[in-house]
């Protein structure tokens, strides 16, 4: 009865703030509005209803006046909910061109500017880099999972180069994300929603003044081991727990 009634909790929630972003969409042309007064109280509302509550560290050291790229593991859909919740910064979602295809739920990301990625079309993907960079140069940040997808065991997983493409070309730091706990929430692959506690660490942004393009794969491997740091805690606490 639980996974019933949350999973149409989670329907009706989305599809009343999709029909206020159609609204708000009207007058935001950058759709910052829409993250901070639609997406951002969405993602709380669900955490809200599904019983799921998050712990938070590094937040106060943002700085969200500057524009960055900030890359997270991916270990579940709550993830979204998370860093939209409690994430200081007015970013946008870099994510996969087939979610913006989604009646209703893709004009609204469209409305909040977020921006999608056509994966298995190069010319496409350039593109839509392309798009981002310029929005990053203008003053905005995103949010990249560099995984490419969620996780299937909550491990970190190898990550794509296209993000880190973009921070050359964007000329911006890159901000390491941790997630911890998602997983056991709801893993890849199920509809099962359980309570529980997520915790999402900020780390220290990772400046692109020592790294040429040459270097993007010690760029990847840097940012790939500061994000395994900051996920280790959680780790540890669950191996102490099992022990």
């Amino acid at each position: 009865m639980r996974f019933i009634l949350l999973n149409a909790y989670i329907a009706i929630d989305t599809i009343l703030f999709c029909l206020w972003a159609a609204v708000l969409g009207i007058f935001d042309r950058t759709g910052d509005t829409v993250h901070v007064w639609v997406a951002r109280p969405w993602g709380k509302s669900i955490l809200w209803g599904c019983g799921v509550k998050v712990r938070v560290e590094g937040a106060g050291a943002v700085d969200a006046s500057k524009p960055r790229i900030y890359m997270s593991n991916h270990q579940s859909f709550f993830d979204i909910f998370a860093l939209l919740a409690h994430l200081p910064v007015n970013f946008k979602f870099i994510l996969k061109q087939e979610l913006m295809r989604i009646p209703l739920f893709g004009f609204a990301m469209r409305r909040a500017g977020y921006i999608g990625v056509v994966r298995d079309d190069p010319r496409k993907a350039v593109e839509s880099m392309n798009k981002a960079a310029q929005r990053i140069r203008d003053g905005a940040s995103v949010l990249i999972f560099p995984e490419g997808t969620r996780s299937t065991d909550g491990a970190l997983q190898g990550f794509k180069r296209g993000g880190f493409n973009l921070a050359f070309k964007a000329g911006c730091d890159i901000v390491p994300i941790g997630i911890s706990g998602s997983h056991a929430i709801v893993p890849k692959g199920s509809l099962r929603i359980d309570r529980g506690t997520i915790d999402l660490r900020i780390g220290d942004p990772i400046s692109l003044s020592n790294y040429g393009k040459r270097d993007i794969q010690k760029l990847q491997m840097d940012v790939w081991l500061a994000i395994d740091k900051l996920i280790t805690p959680r780790r540890r606490e669950s191996a102490g727990h099992s022990s």
